[in-house]
């Protein structure tokens, strides 16, 4: 069944982790619009959470043929993956000497507004990044998925100063627009960095494609056309962007397309895909332990739902 985590708060009871569904949601642009599939049970007594899941390959044909002719013969060719659900989060630790200052409950509220911060940041930065033969306690993201696809383009296009985006704005326009169309339909995003958000909107501004909205949560969402232009941030605990810039100033663009058929999340089978734990102080212990923790996947159905524009320089 897919849910979208608005939807997996309706069926939580308990009010904190509602309100902890809705921090998730709204730190996140990813995590406030991608459906989770909420599939995957425990196997081998708890030891695995795999899901299966196959990834259509090439697209399908159609052809006319002459009357006592038969039709040429083609296969879509599909492929066989599985990724594994991991878990991640954070914990923090709190003086029950606090409780009688008066000030636990927003220092509390807040160590857990930062853990899911930074969750939601290592979500994002692993959708992206992600890469099983460099960690194996992280699942694959676009990056592995995507290389050496039809989707996987070279835009080779320098857009690092002012004077350069108005010189190459039309190319980049050209390239881009090219780049889009050979998705199989309207991504739902273009996730970058900061400088590469700042360098479309230059050029949608130059080519009066340039659009602002409002999601649900009162964000402002820049877009190219209708297409949202997402900044995702920093990795957590640090100041890297999650989407990266090479030394040589060039960095990427994803396109994606939200959904079952496409690209969407995984989570386990009638929970709940991030739970908060709240300090305890009712119980004997000086230190009290909270933590935030998710537990999740991806999966990348079709590899043209989504691709990856490279090489765009940026500064």
């Amino acid at each position: 069944m897919a849910v979208t985590l608005a939807q997996a708060r309706l069926n939580v009871q308990d009010d904190l982790q509602a309100g902890i569904i809705d921090e998730f949601a709204k730190s996140s642009f990813i995590l406030n619009n991608i459906p989770f599939a909420d599939v995957v049970s425990p196997t081998g007594g708890g030891a695995t959470l795999t899901y299966a899941y196959t990834r259509q390959i090439t697209q399908p044909t159609a052809e006319f043929r002459k009357v006592n002719a038969e039709y040429g013969t083609h296969e879509v060719e599909k492929q066989r993956y599985s990724t594994d659900l991991k878990v991640f989060g954070g914990a923090f630790e709190i003086d029950r000497i606090i409780a009688g200052m008066g000030g636990i409950v927003d220092e509390v509220a807040w160590q857990s507004a930062q853990k899911v911060k930074a969750a939601s940041a290592l979500f994002s930065d692993t959708i992206i990044n992600g890469n099983t033969s460099v960690d194996e306690d992280v699942f694959d993201g676009l990056d592995v998925a995507l290389t050496g696809t039809a989707t996987d383009v070279d835009g080779n296009i320098d857009l690092s100063t002012s004077e350069l985006v108005t010189s190459n704005h039309v190319k980049f326009l050209d390239v881009l627009d090219e780049f889009l169309l050979g998705l199989d339909g309207t991504p739902d995003a273009i996730l970058t960095n900061g400088k590469g958000l700042a360098k479309l909107r230059a050029v949608a501004r130059r080519a009066g494609m340039y659009q602002t909205t409002k999601d649900n949560w009162g964000h402002q969402i820049e877009m190219y056309g209708s297409i949202p232009i997402i900044d995702l941030g920093a990795k957590a605990g640090s100041n890297d962007p999650i989407v990266g810039i090479g030394e040589d100033g060039k960095t990427s663009m994803y396109a994606v397309r939200f959904g079952m058929d496409a690209f969407h999340a995984i989570s386990m089978a009638g929970h709940a895909p991030c739970k908060i734990w709240l300090p305890d102080f009712a119980t004997a212990g000086a230190v009290k332990k909270g933590e935030v923790e998710m537990v999740a996947g991806c999966a990348l159905k079709t590899t043209k739902s989504c691709g990856v524009l490279r090489n765009v320089k940026v500064q």
